[in-house]
């Protein structure tokens, strides 16, 4: 066990007898989770384990696991639910996972491992070589088709932890609601370790219950029941599920005074949300992070806050900017992609552009075209467009997706094109993707894309903010109905 795995543990044991967790049916003092993560550790020394996939809904269980794995010393794999299939094949393969724990037997059956226990097994002859010290691997949502593993040290997810710990030592924090999907870096460290720091207890319903379903559909009635029956003090959200909390809270639905503190991220919060918020008197804090920073990187906080910021940067790291803006982070930063050499050098270019006012840090876009959903999922535009070009009927495509709760495609059809035949062909484009990525809603485009409109260069490459500028206000038309 590491230094920070052992002091971690002992911040633990040092709660005893306070209740750790509670699910629909029971609950467990400190005392019990650590008993319960020990016999799970032992288990995986009996078995030989090295990589341990997790193939669970939210609850105790995952979490018994997880720690398992960070006190054996064992490479945990979070297995998303809303990956689809030959995604969740791939982070299996390209991570080399010998042992697998699910609920489903039938999974065990189908990604080839043997039931031995309460465990599935596989040998593994040549499993990928990882970065020395790496504790878990975490995968993006795959911008680009398939999903990118990031590994991370103990010593930087648990220095992350500790950082908002710290942060949010006077909030009032007794009983957090993990939302997220344990499984999201954000609701595993920020949900999970920050809280059980400091002597919390986790309430860990099932997804369905919180009223997440897959990584975009989010049922509002189930969630505020949920918040009406647990009465938590805290809770991680993303910038949709605030959006409809705001919006009932507006409508008149009553939200439990327990509130103490909602951090919001994972995607783009608009400044007027969380005016919306403050006006409500909810206690909503901005924050900005990502898997390569073992997630949370700055943080909004009761006693230092500034809206349309995410905040300032937590004590254990630093962060700068480049010449040209980019966000740049030195600290709990991430050992290397999987598959790839060890990251060089110190700091860490997030991509992300900002400036800072008074010392918080404001973020104004990003390098790439890489866009970020309303429900924090990663999508590269260019995937699904060539993906949308690939059918007949469809000549070009361009998506738009930015902190929207549905991806927008504006398609425009090759001749004489039915909408009927636009909907097959989006259909069949959407059946390969995984959730985050499809197409939700289209458009039929006004003209094909070109340089004598401005909306693409001479060699066909889209200008993709001619294009957004050209048909937001369309956009914006379309979603608006789609909601009444």
């Amino acid at each position: 066990m590491s230094p920070a795995v052992e002091r971690f543990w002992q911040q633990l044991a040092a709660h005893g007898t306070r209740i750790a967790l509670r699910d629909d049916s029971r609950e467990w003092t400190y005392a019990d989770l650590l008993s319960e993560v020990g016999a799970r550790e032992l288990l995986l020394r009996q078995n030989g384990a090295r990589r341990l996939a997790i193939a669970l809904d939210n609850g105790p269980e995952w979490l018994f696991w997880d720690l398992a794995a960070l006190c054996a010393g064992v490479v945990c794999v979070p297995l998303p639910g809303f990956f689809s299939p030959s995604q969740q094949r791939h982070v299996l393969d390209s991570a080399g996972v010998d042992t697998l724990v699910t609920a489903d037997p039938h999974g065990f059956v189908a990604l080839e491992f043997v039931l031995q226990g309460e465990l599935g097994r596989r040998a593994v002859v040549a499993p990928a070589p990882l970065p020395a010290g790496t504790a878990k691997i975490t995968f993006t949502s795959g911008t680009t088709g398939q999903p990118k593993g990031v590994c991370l040290s103990a010593e930087a997810m648990l220095g992350v932890a500790q950082s908002i710990a710290a942060a949010t030592a006077g909030s009032g924090i007794e009983r957090h609601l993990c939302v997220l999907p344990l499984a999201v870096l954000l609701e595993n460290l920020a949900g999970n370790y920050a809280p059980l720091l400091l002597g919390a207890c986790l309430e860990m319903p099932s997804l369905a219950s919180v009223g997440m379903r897959g990584a975009s559909q989010f049922e509002l009635p189930a969630f505020l029941a949920s918040l009406a029956r647990v009465r938590p003090s805290s809770l991680i959200l993303l910038p949709q599920q605030l959006l409809a909390l705001v919006a009932a809270a507006e409508r008149g639905v009553a939200l439990p005074d327990s509130l103490r503190f909602i951090a919001v991220g994972g995607g783009r919060v608009a400044p007027q949300l969380l005016d919306r918020a403050e006006s409500l008197g909810l206690p909503v804090f901005e924050g900005y992070g990502l898997s390569e920073c073992a997630s949370v990187v700055c943080l909004n906080t009761p006693g230092q806050r500034r809206i349309g910021s995410v905040g300032r940067p937590l004590a254990h790291l630093e962060v700068r900017l480049a010449d040209d803006g980019e966000v740049l982070v030195r600290g709990a930063t991430f050992l290397g992609y999987l598959g790839e050499p060890v990251r060089p050098g110190e700091w860490l270019g997030t991509g992300d552009l900002g400036h800072w006012e008074d010392g918080f840090l404001v973020l104004h876009g990003r390098k790439k075209h890489q866009l970020v959903t309303a429900f924090g999922r990663n999508v590269n535009p260019e995937w699904v467009e060539a993906e949308l070009v690939q059918q007949a009927p469809i000549a070009q495509a361009w998506l738009h997706g930015e902190a929207l709760p549905a991806n927008v495609a504006v398609l425009v059809p090759r001749g004489e094109t039915s909408d009927a035949r636009l909907q097959a062909a989006v259909d069949e484009v959407n059946a390969g993707l995984p959730d985050y990525a499809r197409v939700h809603r289209w458009l039929r485009a006004e003209q094909p894309f070109g340089e004598a409109n401005g909306l693409a260069t001479s060699n066909g490459r889209l200008r993709r903010a001619a294009l957004f500028e050209h048909y937001c206000r369309a956009i914006d038309c379309l979603m608006a109905e789609s909601s009444l």
